[in-house]
């Protein structure tokens, strides 16, 4: 048994089934989101039929992702210590019965592999080598399983290229949670809506119940400069979730429905808009911020 192997079910402890799963999920990456992603295809079908909200949720509260600003993913990728947060009070950030724990052990120990919501959805090839593991157990467990799916190590400064050219091209990052693989954080990835399983099962599942969502906003909303506001409707092009929209010449933004991504902020010419914490919201998953309050 590899020294990665043994790591997990070290972590899991006795519970066992976990570990397997664990294990499971990213040998077998793929195929597992794979399963999902035709599940999901039947779903969206199913919406009305409102006896499936409980499944939903049983799932969803084991399984879901923190939309992260750019700001805050630079704090990550930047790390040079150890990050554990545990503490009850990262429900605030994290608002999900089980998988909370904010954990980075040697952070500057990255890999990155194929994701596999993309190549189950059937994204563009440039795309795909995407997921990143931050800290050196999943790290090291991808490098010595997952090389079917390209996984190899790169550095803090690659990383942060990687996620600022996704970004570019408009792609959400998202930081992953996941009882089966410990609670805690460690994959982010560099998702779009249309080839992330997680957005499109948040998106179906909405539908059943306003709840069953596997994404959870960033904690940010958006306030704009009207004065230097150009109006030139670049930031609708690239907000998702429905937050900004232009109609007969005015600007529309809904703040229940914004994730904070931040990505209308980065592409707006003018600098026109400003992203802000909103104590309306969850809180955000800025390092600093959490330490604060553990």
């Amino acid at each position: 048994m590899k020294d990665s192997t043994k790591l997990i079910f070290k972590k899991h402890g006795w519970r066992v089934d976990r570990a397997i799963h664990n294990y499971i999920y990213f040998v077998f990456y793929y195929p597992y989101v794979k399963t999902v992603e035709v599940l999901l295809r039947g779903l969206k079908y199913l919406t009305w039929f409102k006896p499936l909200a409980p499944l939903g949720r049983m799932a969803f509260n084991r399984y879901h992702a923190k939309v992260l600003s750019g700001k805050d993913i630079e704090k990550i990728l930047t790390l040079n210590e150890d990050v554990s947060v545990l503490s009850e009070e990262n429900r605030r950030a994290i608002p999900f019965k089980y998988a909370y724990k904010i954990i980075f052990q040697e952070p500057e120990f990255i890999a990155v592999m194929d994701c596999p919501c993309k190549l189950a959805t059937n994204a563009p090839a440039w795309s795909i080598n995407s997921c990143l593991a931050v800290g050196k157990d999943l790290a090291t467990f991808w490098l010595e399983h997952c090389e079917k799916y390209n996984a190899r190590r790169i550095s803090q400064e690659e990383a942060l290229d990687l996620v600022r050219k996704f970004r570019d091209e408009g792609y959400v990052t998202q930081a992953f949670f996941k009882v089966a693989t410990g609670g805690g954080t460690g994959v982010i990835c560099n998702c779009h809506p249309d080839t992330c399983v997680s957005l499109i099962a948040s998106r179906h599942g909405v539908k059943l119940r306003p709840d069953l969502s596997q994404s959870v906003e960033s904690g940010y909303s958006v306030i704009r400069d009207a004065e230097k506001c150009t109006d030139c409707g670049i930031c609708e092009s690239f907000c998702h979730f429905q937050a900004i929209q232009w109609k007969d010449g005015n600007f529309l933004y809904n703040r229940e429905l914004c994730m904070g991504c931040e990505l209308c902020v980065e592409h707006c010419p003018e600098d026109a808009l400003t992203l802000y914490r909103d104590p309306g919201k969850s809180l955000p998953l800025d390092l600093d911020l959490l330490r604060e309050t553990e």
